[in-house]
């Protein structure tokens, strides 16, 4: 639910302008209300952080965000990277944090552990991966995506992808914005563009190696999130927002290793597409909730219940580009996740599948 409320953020600006010697700390951790449920809060620190080493532990009320009971409801979060924060800027900063439970184990809910732990093994493979998150803009009066007129809809799919002008792309403002804060804070974004259905965009993360991938994915929908409220807009992860003939949203994972990327790499690629294909189910079931509601073989997807693959071919599970078919190395792209996946999971789950580790 979003409420507009009467407030000036060219004053807040103003005071952000105050110079300061302390350091704004903003600890950022996973939710478990939901899939894409990102919250965070500050501590103020004496010094410059110039490591993870100097950053303390910290804690929060676990029973206010559905991973911890009353009686025992704190949750401890332990920094795993620092970004600067493009909304206080100076030498103030980010930092994503994994969970654990006051005996040290890993909370239930912090998927990284479990990632890091397969990107690790398979560390001297350079397991690179490139994330495209699909989101769609919502109206924070109408509930509505942004641009549609009220209570009706525009016209059919075909003007908006990649399109310009007030009557194709809506919510550039909001794209720019979170586009820059992503390049400022250090998240390895690597490009924007705007979807099939109109108010729904794209960027995409990487190519980065290992767990990096997945903690910048974090860290944009942080940032995603951020942005949207200065603007008073909702973002939606759900995997298809509106019903009916409209594409839609989704987070294709793209994957290689060195030897896909060689010589001889194409058959590497088969390999390991044939190893996705003998797990399509456990992956489905991992990929994000909803997706029944996206993978039905229409809009450039594939049967949620049937595996595919294909040059080229944007209705299969997974796509071999046409470059990694001509040059016969390269890497695949996995079509199946949703927009609201997690991407410890998948890329955790990619590199078990193909190393058969599960």
């Amino acid at each position: 639910m979003s409420i507009e409320t009467p407030l000036d953020s060219a004053i807040t600006r103003d005071f952000l302008t105050l110079p300061t010697q302390k350091i704004q700390a903003e600890y950022v951790w996973l939710g478990g209300l939901d899939e894409v449920d990102v919250r965070s809060k500050t501590r103020t620190l004496e010094k410059a952080i110039t490591s993870l080493e100097d950053l303390p532990s910290w804690n929060y009320d676990g029973s206010s965000t559905g991973q911890a009971p009353g009686e025992d409801s704190e949750v401890i979060i332990k920094p795993v990277r620092i970004y600067k924060d493009p909304f206080r800027r100076a030498h103030h900063i980010l930092v994503l944090c994994e969970t654990y439970l006051p005996d040290g184990s890993p909370h239930a809910s912090n998927t990284r552990v479990k990632c890091n732990e397969w990107c690790e093994k398979i560390k001297a493979d350079k397991p690179w991966f490139g994330i495209e998150q699909e989101y769609t803009l919502f109206t924070a009066d109408t509930k509505w995506p942004l641009g549609w007129p009220k209570n009706g809809y525009p016209g059919e799919q075909g003007p908006y992808y990649c399109g310009a002008g007030a009557d194709k792309a809506f919510g550039r403002d909001i794209v720019e914005s979170h586009y820059r804060a992503c390049l400022y804070a250090g998240v390895k974004i690597s490009g924007v563009n705007a979807e099939v259905m109109p108010g729904q965009w794209e960027y995409q993360v990487g190519a980065v190696e290992g767990i990096q991938a997945g903690d910048d994915m974090w860290m944009s929908r942080y940032l995603m999130f951020r942005v949207c409220e200065m603007f008073n807009v909702n973002c939606s992860f759900d995997p298809k927002p509106i019903a009916g003939d409209w594409n839609g949203a989704g987070c294709h994972t793209n994957y290689s290793t060195e030897a896909m990327r060689n010589e001889g790499g194409y058959a590497v690629i088969i390999d390991a597409i044939k190893e996705l294909e003998k797990k399509h189910q456990l992956h489905i079931e991992a990929y994000g909730s909803g997706n029944e509601r996206r993978l039905t073989g229409l809009h450039e997807t594939a049967s949620i219940t049937k595996f595919s693959y294909g040059v080229a071919n944007r209705g299969a599970s997974v796509r071999i580009p046409r470059q990694t078919h001509t040059e016969q190395m390269g890497y695949l792209e996995d079509r199946r996740p949703s927009s609201n996946m997690d991407p410890y999971v998948v890329c955790g789950l990619i590199v078990a599948t193909t190393n058969k580790f599960n």
